[in-house]
């Protein structure tokens, strides 16, 4: 770890991006990303993910790779021994003019840039489990700040200019599911997630679903439950879209109403008309960044940066009652 001053990208002809996951962490992490190929059109930009999110960026015409990281494949004691082989394998280029540039500030990800070859490499002071001994440089990051905010510190840190009002998630554009409904005034609601505590009950979905009625409904996700909300209005696309496919619909939709997720991240990058559940989480920290998106919590429903840090830290579930809130809101919203 040095000391010195950060280099210029202007002395580097590629730049390697190394954020293998989550979904929605790669989300947060475009806008910066997306300033450096902005502000150096001539840099090579590959950028190192988990395979099952590659689809988030393939194709995008500002990225110049995408390098699929086999990720399940490297489970075990040996895992990170064989993900090590797997990256001085795979990651190398023949011209060593590379910088590196460590997003994922985890100690896989370090070794990994490591296996690369290129350097140097760069890191946040938050990286963890000791990953900040393997970057060259570190760049401080204030760590109760929004992902977003502290994945643009490292362009801003590297001389790059960061405009808030012109911040970009240039996501995939993704494609339509088959036998999608043909109309443009649907509401589409995610209902569930993989975090503890942040998914809608029963009860709660059936009641917005009966709010936001007649408007037609199309639930999206994933979920362990077989219970889905009855109504005419309602189209079920449950398990039934790809990745590439939920872009596709979230950017589609008239609104979008999601909880706390990788998919509430990726509406929010896509769809200014998108509305974020929050429970427990604080929207302040992980809210939906789009200035433009709103947040539910603490009974509330604001942009996610006019909630008080009193509302933030209260931990409510979302009721019927609340779920009346958020479909006349949406309702109004929509005219």
């Amino acid at each position: 770890m040095s000391a010195a001053a950060l280099p210029s990208l202007a002395e580097f002809r590629s730049a390697l991006i190394v954020k293998p996951s989550s979904l929605g962490d790669i989300v947060h992490t475009l806008p910066a990303v997306h300033a450096i190929r902005q502000a150096y059109p001539e840099l090579k930009l590959r950028w190192l993910a988990n395979t099952e999110w590659c689809p988030l960026i393939q194709g995008t015409p500002w990225l110049d790779e995408v390098i699929p990281f086999p990720r399940k494949t490297f489970r075990g004691a040996t895992g990170i021994f064989r993900a090590r082989r797997w990256a001085q394998e795979n990651l190398p280029l023949r011209d060593p003019s590379e910088i590196v540039l460590d997003f994922q500030g985890l100690f896989r990800s370090a070794l990994l840039a490591r296996a690369s070859g290129s350097r140097p490499i760069i890191g946040l002071s938050d990286s963890r489990e000791g990953a900040r001994f393997l970057h060259d440089h570190i760049i401080t990051v204030d760590p109760a700040a929004h992902a977003v905010d502290r994945y643009l510190r490292i362009p801003e840190a590297l001389g790059i200019p960061v405009i808030a009002d012109k911040l970009s998630f240039p996501l995939a554009e993704g494609s339509a599911p088959l036998g999608w409904p043909k109309r443009d005034d649907l509401i589409v609601v995610h209902p569930w997630s993989r975090g503890a505590g942040k998914s809608l009950s029963d009860e709660t979905l059936q009641a917005l679903c009966n709010h936001l009625a007649p408007h037609p409904v199309v639930l999206v996700g994933m979920s362990e439950t077989k219970t889905r909300p009855m109504g005419d209005h309602i189209t079920d696309f449950s398990h039934r879209t790809s990745l590439p496919e939920l872009i596709w619909v979230l950017r589609q939709a008239r609104w979008v109403i999601s909880v706390d997720s990788g998919p509430m991240h990726i509406a929010a990058g896509v769809n200014d008309r998108t509305l974020g559940i929050h429970t427990w989480s604080d929207p302040r920290k992980v809210g939906p960044y789009n200035p433009h998106a709103w947040a539910w919590k603490a009974e509330r429903i604001a942009h996610r940066t006019d909630f008080t840090p009193h509302e933030s830290t209260q931990d409510l579930p979302v009721t019927p009652e609340a779920a009346h809130q958020i479909a006349a809101f949406v309702i109004q919203q929509n005219g």
